[in-house]
């Protein structure tokens, strides 16, 4: 009987001492970073993301196109996206809504599934979905029962993100701006284009290995 009480306290301590572990801790209040033009948070970010990796109450989204025809190249940028982080679903805010003006030509201007106006201070005024399945993309892709952490390349893409969803009923609070990949140094990164170090060889596109979140407007229901 001795035997079964001591076998039944030690896989008591084991199971407590498995809950302890998996116990995840509280992430800090988001304080956008005064510097930053796009609300980058100031303690979740490129520098500390990976301390913020495979958490099961937040979901990860790169907000790039995997080849985005704006001249990103133009201001020091990568138009492709070449490397993203593990965890991160892609999810391309061109497609999501109308971009607000870009210090880059060439953007892209097709199909969206929100149609966008701005107020005078630069604030959304308006949201129009131009689908009947619009709001039903943007539920799926942005759970509101979990923290939704956004990253692009310079961390433009997440901040407009981080706007529409506020402004459609998202919980503020739950929402955080990372920042931008390209300044990514961190260990948890993976490439998407491995560029050819001989200008003779081919540069390789490994979009397979992207988990990446694809909307076909042909087969949507325009409103």
């Amino acid at each position: 009987m001795k035997l079964k009480n001591n076998v039944i306290i030690s896989s008591l301590f084991v199971l407590l001492a498995l809950v302890g572990c998996n116990k995840q801790k509280p992430l800090p209040a988001g304080v956008p970073d005064p510097s930053s033009p796009f609300g980058v948070d100031s303690k979740i970010n490129m520098t500390t993301i990976d301390d913020y990796l495979n958490r099961d109450d937040v979901v990860y989204r790169d907000m790039r196109m995997l080849f985005d025809p704006a001249d990103y190249g133009a201001i020091g940028g990568n138009a492709d996206l070449a490397a993203t982080i593990e965890g991160f679903k892609i999810v391309p805010y061109p497609y999501l809504a109308t971009l607000t003006e870009l210090p880059v030509k060439g953007a892209y201007a097709g199909d969206t599934l929100f149609t966008l106006t701005w107020d005078s201070n630069g604030a959304i005024a308006t949201v129009t979905a131009n689908f009947d399945e619009s709001m039903l993309v943007l539920e799926d892709l942005f759970p509101k029962d979990k923290v939704i952490f956004l990253m692009c390349g310079g961390g433009g893409y997440a901040g407009m993100t981080k706007a529409l969803l506020v402004k459609l009923g998202w919980d503020e609070k739950k929402i955080y701006n990372v920042g931008g990949n390209w300044s990514y140094q961190g260990k948890h990164g993976y490439e998407l284009i491995k560029y050819a170090e001989n200008p003779n060889d081919h540069n390789v596109f490994a979009t397979w290995r992207a988990d990446y979140a694809y909307i076909d407007f042909s087969r949507l229901h325009k409103k």
